[in-house]
């Protein structure tokens, strides 16, 4: 726990040297792409240094951006290093070409590696009667940490409310009077090995690691307009290996999951179901798929040509609806999945059950009927937000997460190791908690 908490914070001091420096790279390590795109930052604000929503923020644009297809990663874990190796150098490389500047440090994102949510809670009575940084601190440190098990890392630890007295919904009690404050904190821990093996490789391509985040979560940052974190909603990133959730409130995620499937794997039906290459399925699910069908798709024919050289044999026809009737099961698999981990999350419960679908997966025609009957009403697709100097190709959904990684690195939110934590008070008392806590704290 420690070690771990050294390294977080080992890293964001290393981004706050590569902010000063005012260029960083972020890089979105995905099953079917892996994205790189190079910041350059145009001064830290001085006045926010220390902590949380001022913790250096600074304006930037996007100098360079570069995208290759992902070799080596499956449901979004390493699994081959080096095949992984050369596709970050061969994405990061052509990025600094774009860019015209050598980059140092990353900060990456990256989904599967099981996610689990955690809300904790803790409560402190102050020392004087002002709200200081250490009373912050020892609030935190009083949390209830639970025993999440061996060979699981802390991915994110961030304070999402705290109450001063009676008073709750703070987002930042420093400087308040009060003489009693308590914290809740969302905890998202992952698989350590796919964390260390990020890690590795980011190191093997000699660049240095100043961050990593859950790709749930930065979709969520970049795909949800202000009013939609702040009211409560849910990001829905389909990627190619996995597809991952988040429910943000208050402007900050309470929740996080991934469901390990995705748009490769209505890839790999396709290619089952009609006995073409996975190349040539791709195609045919992007450019001809969908999940509805209607009387025009029977008579809609697709040309399929196999690759063996035998002309006469290999030229065949199937209807659109065909394909359809291929894709849908598995797109409908996707969305109950999802249902049930947001079931699980209490997400009924919130005031506002805004869904929003994102990443690659989310462009598949008639996806966003499909998906509100299965989800509920109230479903839209987003694109990540607009950011400087991003270019048009990288704008579409399939890059919410790379947007999100953007902001993240420029307006990083609190995080438990951006407090001095005393050590004598360090969370040893373990208590499992259901997530369900901001139910009662909404």
């Amino acid at each position: 726990m420690i070690e771990l908490y050294e390294s977080q914070r080992a890293m964001r001091n290393m981004r706050k040297a590569a902010m000063q420096r005012g260029v960083v790279a972020v890089l979105d390590v995905g099953t079917s792409k892996i994205a790189c795109l190079v910041l350059r930052f145009d001064g830290v604000d001085p006045a926010g240094a220390d902590v949380g929503s001022m913790a250096g923020q600074a304006g930037f644009r996007v100098i360079g951006a570069a995208t290759t297809r992902s070799r080596g990663v499956r449901f979004g874990e390493i699994e081959a290093m080096a095949e992984t190796e050369r596709a970050i150098r061969t994405a990061v490389q052509a990025a600094q070409k774009m860019a015209g500047i050598r980059v140092d440090h990353v900060i990456a994102c990256f989904s599967g590696a099981g996610p689990r949510s955690y809300g904790l809670a803790g409560e402190v009575d102050l020392d004087g009667t002002v709200v200081t940084e250490q009373d912050v601190s020892r609030v935190l440190s009083a949390c209830d940490v639970p025993d999440y098990g061996p060979g699981r890392e802390v991915l994110h630890a961030q304070p999402v409310n705290f109450a001063l007295d009676h008073r709750s919904g703070l987002s930042d009690p420093r400087g308040q009077m009060g003489t009693r404050l308590a914290t809740d904190m969302h905890m998202v821990t992952v698989e350590a090995a796919a964390v260390q093996n990020l890690a590795h490789a980011v190191r093997r391509c000699d660049l240095e690691l100043a961050g990593v985040a859950s790709s749930a979560y930065v979709s969520g940052v970049s795909a949800l307009v202000e009013d939609e974190q702040e009211l409560g909603a849910a990001c829905v990133d389909m990627g190619g290996g996995t597809t991952g959730i988040s429910i943000f409130m208050k402007k900050h995620m309470i929740y996080a999951d991934a469901v390990a499937m995705g748009g490769d794997h209505v890839t790999s039906d396709i290619s089952l179901g009609l006995q073409v290459p996975v190349a040539t399925a791709e195609r045919l699910k992007t450019f001809l798929g969908g999940v509805v069908a209607t009387g025009m798709d029977d008579r809609e024919m697709i040309d399929l040509e196999g690759e063996t050289g035998d002309w006469e044999h290999d030229r065949r026809q199937v209807s659109r609806a065909e394909l359809i009737g291929i894709m849908r099961p598995r797109v409908e698999e996707i969305l109950e999945e999802v249902r049930v981990r947001l079931d699980a999350a209490g997400f009924e419960h919130l005031p506002s059950q805004q869904i929003v679908l994102t990443g690659g997966g989310s462009q598949i025609p008639g996806l966003d009927g499909l998906a509100s009957k299965i989800l509920g009403q109230q479903v839209r697709l987003g694109r990540p937000m607009r950011v400087h100097g991003l270019p048009q190709a990288a704008t579409g959904p399939g890059f919410a997460s790379a947007v999100g990684m953007c902001l993240f690195a420029a307006h990083p939110q609190d995080e438990w190791w951006d407090f001095e934590l005393p050590v004598e008070k360090y969370p040893a008392r373990s208590l499992r908690r259901a997530v369900k806590w901001f139910k009662d704290n909404w």
